[in-house]
């Protein structure tokens, strides 16, 4: 979904109010597929999804989950629904492990189970009714949470928040710790178990991060990056952001390296708008790689191990 998330999600707003009845087909949309038959797969699955609108984080966790998983000798894959506006997470998730990805997510598992892996970890999916995961994890950014809290498109929310109480696991990440939001979540589901994480630049070494710094994005969440850029001293002047997963044209990259030389400034970028570039666009540009550090990893490994 190619999106810049306006400003009336935030807060319960006028706008938002407005259109408050369209958010009502939303909701009886996912009533319906409630009711769907749900199909069980001999392959141990773990959906990591958003109940929110982009931008949390959801696939640097599950390419971590990947890694710490293999951990235990298991044979992992990760299936992503094809779309194709989607190829730079992919070509991320392909850098790090094993990925399945087919335009529908039943298929992929029926794949994964025929080639023999033991465990497929979804990247997005929760709003898939049909299939009986093992374990479900809703993920939302700290600064963010979940905005005004109704629908879309009067809000940012792809499901009620009601349904926390169906999922096992929620993951909160972002540098800007939220207190509320953690009580928010267990209000709805007291036996709900909460992790955090916050991404960890690894490559400072090679960026002049105390320079001057023009930065664009096509993300969820352009602010997260922002953040960790600031909170390792990198001087930003000017930013840019483009919808989620946006495609950035040779004349767009033109005037940002025009605009970028004008004010004596460095550019800087995600690893996933990086990788969107062709080889001979990414020339003076600089971008951020990062993992994703889960605190306290070791209680959330053993709570993921207890569930398959």
């Amino acid at each position: 979904m190619k999106i810049i998330k306006p400003k009336f999600w935030r807060n319960l707003n006028i706008i938002s109010l407005l259109l408050y009845p369209l958010s009502l087909i939303t909701f009886f949309v996912n009533q319906i597929k409630k009711q769907s038959f749900k199909k069980e797969y001999s392959i141990k699955t773990i959906c990591v999804g958003n109940l929110s609108v982009g931008g949390t984080g959801k696939t640097s966790l599950v390419i971590e989950m990947q890694k710490q998983l293999s951990k235990k000798n298991r044979k992992i894959t990760i299936i992503k629904k094809k779309y194709s506006n989607q190829y730079d997470e992919i070509s991320l998730i392909k850098k790090k492990g094993k990925l399945l990805v087919h335009k529908e997510r039943k298929v992929a598992l029926s794949i994964a189970q025929k080639k023999g892996f033991d465990l497929a970890i979804m990247d997005d999916g929760l709003q898939q009714k049909n299939i009986k995961y093992d374990l479900k994890i809703a993920c939302f950014n700290s600064q963010e949470g979940f905005g005004n809290g109704l629908l879309l498109p009067a809000g940012p929310l792809r499901e009620n928040l009601d349904e926390l109480k169906n999922y096992d696991l929620a993951f909160i990440n972002g540098e800007k710790k939220n207190i509320q939001l953690t009580k928010k979540l267990k209000s709805i589901n007291k036996n709900l178990k909460i992790f955090e994480g916050k991404y960890q630049p690894i490559n400072l070494k090679k960026l002049k991060n105390k320079k001057n710094y023009l930065m664009f994005c096509g993300i969820g969440n352009p602010q997260e990056f922002e953040n960790t850029l600031e909170k390792y001293n990198f001087r930003i002047k000017k930013k840019i952001f483009f919808p989620d997963h946006y495609k950035i044209s040779k004349k767009e990259l033109i005037k940002i390296k025009k605009l970028a030389k004008a004010n004596k400034l460095n550019i800087i970028t995600t690893e996933k708008d990086y990788f969107r570039l062709e080889n001979y666009e990414r020339n003076s540009i600089n971008y951020l790689q990062v993992n994703l550090k889960i605190k306290k990893i070791n209680q959330f490994k053993k709570f993921l191990n207890s569930k398959l």
